[in-house]
């Protein structure tokens, strides 16, 4: 407390006098009692610029989470572009010239420039087969949503067939009771 007061004296003449009267008040505080006081970084006062951006970015990875979640294995794969039709042959004769180079990109970016210096004409072959494996996709596809909603439809009459059970042994049993009480009556 004592280098405070010096301080002020050294550079702020009136500096006792504010300093002397924020001791009296309480207002004066050393490092050691703000390092105690300060918050965890969670619990920190955000601006409204950084809260957003941090609520932006824990909603996008809850759906991404969530979508990522509803991934089917069974669902049949979408089927290759024209490029990637071609890059399917090109990885071969690629590999066969070059078996040294191992990395991807070498072979994603040789294929890549060759498709590129490639003619519609050359182009063609590889755009009919991309063309032919959409259609035996969107054939599986169909079949797949069939399935789909038959399995739904199904789960639903199962579910509508248990509750009907329960139901009707529920009135079995309301109804042999109501039929006693019919008899004392008599």
């Amino acid at each position: 407390m004592s280098y405070l007061l010096w301080l002020s004296l050294l550079f702020y003449p009136r500096g006792i006098w504010t300093l002397t009267m924020k001791i009296a008040k309480g207002k004066v505080s050393t490092r050691k009692d703000k390092k105690e006081v300060s918050l965890p970084v969670e619990e920190r006062k955000v601006g409204k610029r950084k809260a957003a951006l941090k609520a932006d970015k824990s909603r996008s990875k809850w759906t991404k989470k969530a979508k990522l979640g509803k991934k089917d294995p069974d669902k049949p794969k979408r089927p290759p572009s024209a490029f990637f039709v071609f890059l399917e042959e090109f990885r071969k004769t690629y590999k066969e010239e070059h078996p040294n180079v191992k990395a991807v990109s070498a072979v994603g970016k040789a294929g890549g420039e060759k498709w590129k210096s490639l003619t519609k004409a050359e182009k063609a072959p590889y755009e009919s087969k991309a063309a032919q494996r959409k259609v035996d996709y969107e054939k599986l596809i169909k079949a797949y949503n069939k399935k789909q909603e038959s399995v739904v439809d199904d789960e639903d009459e199962e579910s509508d067939r248990s509750n009907s059970v329960v139901n009707d042994e529920d009135d079995e049993e309301t109804g042999e009771g109501e039929e006693d009480d019919d008899e004392d009556d008599d």
